[in-house]
């Protein structure tokens, strides 16, 4: 049956080997759920007519055993009547009912086997969709944690290049400070020697704060103050 041969892979199928060919496990796992969610209501359906046409066909088996126990029964009861030829008759309509239920009995071990397998198929199907429901926010929380791992390992390549920029300015900063020492000590030998003579002869060369008092009273006088 053609939806037997379809549907074949599914028995098949494993989603371990599926999921570790995902790339993005984060995204296609739910791509995959929602591919077999409509697998699933594929098969629900095929499922469903493969199991009413077992029905019909068991129907038809009873119908048609029914009807050869009821000529047996006809039969029967002509022969005690004494009517032997009315028992040829019912058992001879008896044979040909037989003939046809054998038909109807192959028909139906044909579509009570093809109702086995698609039901092998749905249940399969099934699990494995809530097998995939079952791990799926464990596979998404995993994603949420390597790619957290990640960007925690690009911060750190990113602290450790800080670190050596730190290191290169404190190298920068020390040789400033040498520069300025140099610079400050170049400064001090380039300085005039001090004349201790020249010092003294302002010292008492400059006027006498006496003097200066007395010229100041003087202007005071005059000017009335």
């Amino acid at each position: 049956m053609s939806i037997l041969d379809r549907f074949g892979d599914i028995i098949k199928a494993n989603i371990n080997v599926l999921l570790d060919k995902m790339e993005d496990p984060a995204k296609m796992i739910d791509q995959y759920l929602n591919d077999m969610l409509e697998n699933l209501a594929e098969v629900k359906r095929s499922t469903a007519g493969v199991m009413a046409e077992e029905t019909r066909t068991k129907r038809l088996v009873d119908e048609n055993q029914a009807e050869v126990a009821k000529y047996t029964d006809l039969a029967k009861k002509a022969l005690v009547a004494g009517n032997e030829g009315d028992a040829r008759i019912f058992i001879a309509k008896k044979q040909e009912v037989e003939n046809v239920g054998t038909g109807l009995m192959v028909a139906y071990n044909a579509a009570h086997e093809n109702a086995v397998k698609m039901r092998q198929m749905h249940d399969k199907l099934v699990s494995d969709i809530e097998a995939l429901k079952t791990r799926r926010e464990m596979i998404k929380a995993k994603v949420t944690v390597a790619k957290t791992q990640k960007t925690l390992n690009e911060f750190g390549s990113a602290v450790e290049k800080t670190q050596g920029a730190i290191s290169s300015f404190d190298r920068m900063e020390e040789k400033a400070n040498k520069m300025l020492d140099e610079a400050n000590a170049m400064a001090e030998l380039h300085k005039a020697p001090v004349d201790e003579a020249k010092a003294l002869e302002e010292k008492y060369t400059s006027k006498d704060s006496a003097a200066v008092d007395a010229e100041l009273d003087k202007l005071k006088g005059e000017l009335g103050i």
